[in-house]
């Protein structure tokens, strides 16, 4: 570890800052910011209009795209700036995260401090986090064309690949911190990796609630069809009932609703599982963890879901599903080899 330190700090700083960027992109997707820059620039769209006629300009840009057309057609020079700020500064963390990634690691490269294993793991890491800034880009591109939103399929694309990166990235700090691991029962690795899974699945959903405004309907719990709806009732559209699920606002809900159910199902089991089984300190810690975080999470999701998606909880609770991923991962690295 002592060797390794320099490069433990860079790695979980790497986790840090992807954890700022996914806020940053919450606080962007629930303030309707993420089409305010319609053209991308890699370097010199760093610099936000420094002057009156560049915002005037970048307005005029926003102006030609369906979200003005369509939506916003009552914004001054005032709303925009509002809106463009937190697209800018994600944006502006993003190619942030590039150089920190990018910078540190041709040092070590060129310093010989990084073995075969950890090379190998860092590629992956950069190969991630360059799909993740196209997934952006991608994401982007749909809410231009002739619909003033982004494909809610691109958006659980780009959200799950941050949530990926950020835990493949604290599990090669890990196996530097704990060289030594020990496995002390498969039968709990294999469903904690089952878990894992199913939280990413939730996560999926969760996107897909986001990209579909799915939260503003049905704010009651735990029945979906009791209370009044917020802005509007949703109907069940006549098309293949499965498709209802991937695509219908009422449908994705349903599964991010149930499935949080499951989620905290497998959790318990976890810990019933272990409860009398003779763990490491760090083992247990994990498993408490996980524990605490799932109620907290779930706590969160229904409280967000019946205030009808504040801004403020919304990003919170995308907080909670990102700590519960850290733990997930941090107890599967505690119980593998």
């Amino acid at each position: 570890m002592k060797d390794n330190r320099p490069i433990v700090i860079w790695l979980l700083l790497g986790c840090t800052l992807i954890f700022i960027m996914v806020i940053v992109g919450g606080i962007t997707r629930l303030t309707h910011s993420g089409l305010s820059i319609s053209n991308y620039k890699l370097i010199s769209g760093t610099i936000p209009p420094m002057n009156e006629q560049e915002w005037i300009e970048a307005f005029d840009l926003y102006k030609q795209y369906p979200e003005y057309q369509k939506l916003n057609t009552h914004f001054d020079l005032e709303d925009f700036k509002d809106i463009y700020f937190w697209e800018w500064l994600h944006r502006v963390i993003g190619r942030f995260i590039g150089l920190v990634f990018i910078v540190p690691f041709l040092y070590f490269l060129i310093r010989r401090k990084l073995d075969a294993p950890t090379i190998k793991k860092c590629l992956i890491l950069l190969i991630l986090g360059g799909f993740q800034g196209f997934l952006g880009w991608y994401m982007v591109k749909s809410g231009l064309v002739d619909r003033p939103d982004v494909s809610h399929y691109r958006l659980a694309a780009h959200l799950s690949t941050a949530f990926l990166t950020f835990a493949y990235c604290l599990w090669v700090a890990l196996d530097l911190i704990y060289p030594k691991k020990k496995e002390i029962q498969k039968q709990i690795r294999n469903i904690v990796r089952v878990g894992i899974v199913l939280l990413m699945i939730q996560i999926v959903w969760g996107a897909f609630v986001a990209g579909l405004d799915a939260g503003f309907i049905h704010n009651h719990w735990p029945m979906m069809n009791e209370g009044k709806l917020i802005h509007e009732t949703v109907y069940i559209e006549q098309q293949p009932v499965l498709k209802n699920f991937i695509e219908g606002r009422s449908g994705v809900q349903f599964v991010h609703r149930y499935l949080a159910y499951v989620v905290v199902g497998i959790i318990i089991f976890i810990w019933l599982k272990t409860k009398n089984m003779h763990l490491t300190w760090l083992q247990n810690r994990g498993i408490m963890a996980l524990v605490v975080l799932v109620g907290i999470q779930f706590l969160l999701g229904v409280l967000t879901l019946i205030w009808a998606v504040p801004v403020w909880l919304g990003v919170v609770h995308q907080v909670g599903a990102f700590l519960l991923l850290a733990a997930m991962t941090f107890t599967l690295h505690r119980f593998s080899k």
